[in-house]
């Protein structure tokens, strides 16, 4: 027999069901049911009955009423695991609460893409857009919230993490084992915090007299976002032959990719180099050995992006917006570091494979 097609239930029918009235159904539907003092347990039993039996709002119907599309764009380098992927957890966390949709595009360093989607996503309506360590080049008529994008001008309110504090805990922990020749993984170019991290841990430095060498600096080129383009530059590191105990990378990835170099040149993590990331994502904790690193509170800083936006679009322009957001970073140290060898450890070149 054919399959009979599927209805979903009316707000009536999904209130009887609940044995609740429409009004605080209506209200837990569209996200108003902290505004509205509705108890948590029957909000989510709210949501497990919608979602069971397959309500949903009629949200077209409530925009053209509205003339609103209860929809904000979200613009990043690329999606992959680690700083994006956290980041969009907490921009998804506040933007459910308040009943609005989001999508996200990915630019991969495209001038074409990264010009493009801000135009393309006007013309999908949508009522603020987040971008995620990317440049917005045009004024745009609507909110533009920026996570690391370092973008001082009108119109944009920025989140930025305090990367002075960041790589003064960072170089603190590896002085205080005794490191004193570090190598430095620089960020690409095209990243929004590469100079802006790159100025802090220069400065830092000079506070806690540590001598940065030239020869044991070198930045990432590749696009890629896995840990190949880490591999690459510490391979250039080992080939020129220049002792280093300890090594600071621009993120947990790369610091990944680091260790693989140096594992396979015969080195020790740590007993003979320390390695220390940047952003703790999910997997630094579980990687081998588990990866010292500077946290940034990459969730916190998706939920803040999205909640400063929904203000903005709530409340308009009218009210006083900061232009910086800051948030703070601690030190998650783990077994990539311990006390510096006695001994400079022999820069054996890596095999390319």
């Amino acid at each position: 027999m054919p399959q009979k097609p599927f209805k979903s239930p009316t707000l009536k029918e999904l209130s009887a069901t609940l044995e609740l009235s429409q009004s605080t159904v209506s209200r837990v539907i569209n996200g108003e049911g902290d505004k509205f003092r509705i108890a948590r347990e029957t909000q989510e039993r709210v949501l497990h009955a919608a979602a069971v039996h397959g309500y949903s709002a009629n949200t077209v119907a409530r925009s053209l009423r509205q003339k609103r599309s209860y929809t904000v764009g979200v613009i990043v380098p690329e999606i992959s695991e680690g700083y994006s992927t956290a980041v969009l957890g907490g921009i998804e966390d506040e933007l459910l609460k308040d009943g609005f949709f989001y999508f996200v595009v990915s630019h991969r360093h495209r001038l074409d893409l990264l010009r493009g989607y801000p135009r393309m996503m006007l013309t999908r309506a949508v009522e603020g857009i987040i971008a995620v360590d990317t440049a917005i080049e045009d004024e745009l008529p609507i909110p533009v919230v920026s996570v690391s994008g370092h973008q001082h001008r009108e119109g944009i309110v920025n989140i930025e993490l305090d990367h002075g504090q960041a790589a003064h805990l960072a170089l603190s922990h590896l002085k205080m084992l005794g490191h004193r020749r570090i190598a430095f993984i620089k960020g690409q170019a095209f990243s929004s915090d590469t100079n802006r991290r790159w100025r802090a841990i220069v400065e830092a430095a000079k506070t806690l007299e540590i001598t940065i060498h030239p020869q044991l600096v070198v930045q990432l080129q590749s696009v890629d976002p896995g840990p190949g383009p880490g591999m690459e530059v510490t391979r250039q590191l080992l080939q020129a032959k220049r002792p280093f105990t300890a090594l600071f990378a621009f993120n947990d990835v790369t610091a990944m990719g680091a260790i693989l170099a140096l594992r396979e040149a015969g080195l020790r993590i740590p007993k003979d180099i320390s390695v220390v990331g940047f952003d703790d994502v999910l997997a630094a904790s579980t990687y081998n050995p588990p990866l010292t690193t500077v946290r940034q509170p990459l969730r916190n800083m998706g939920q803040t992006a999205a909640s400063t936006l929904l203000g903005l679009i709530r409340d308009g322009t009218q009210q006083p917006q900061p232009a910086t957001i800051t948030v703070y970073p601690n030190l998650v140290v783990r077994k990539s570091t311990a006390p510096a060898p006695s001994h400079l450890p022999p820069m054996a070149v890596a095999t390319t494979v």
